[in-house]
């Protein structure tokens, strides 16, 4: 099994589509619904056996929540702030910019 290449709190962009945002989830392979996993173009649609990470992410129109395999990543260097409206349930900003997961208890 690979080490997911990206971390919680990390800003990334979609390396084909015109969005970004910051990861608050890893899955270490695949965990979806078969149906989702169908509905992805063939000829884009990445392998199953590489961690999937969940990203509030964000277009130039809106913010959703996002699922995305390593391969289709690359981390944004923008600098830019992430707008999504759920970040700060999630995080703390930091000095730096970058985005520190809030120490509390998930379930």
């Amino acid at each position: 099994m690979k080490t997911a290449k990206f971390a919680i709190g990390q800003v990334v962009r979609h390396r084909l589509f015109p969005f970004r945002g910051i990861i608050f989830d890893v899955d270490p392979q695949f965990a979806n619904t078969d149906e989702w996993y169908e509905a992805i173009p063939a000829d884009v649609r990445p392998r199953k056996d590489q961690p999937f990470y969940h990203l509030l992410a964000e277009n130039s129109e809106t913010e959703y929540i996002a699922y995305v395999s390593e391969q289709n990543l690359l981390e944004d260097q923008s600098g830019e702030p992430v707008r999504h409206p759920q970040i700060k349930e999630m995080f703390d900003k930091k000095p730096d910019g970058g985005y520190q997961q809030k120490r509390q208890s998930r379930h």
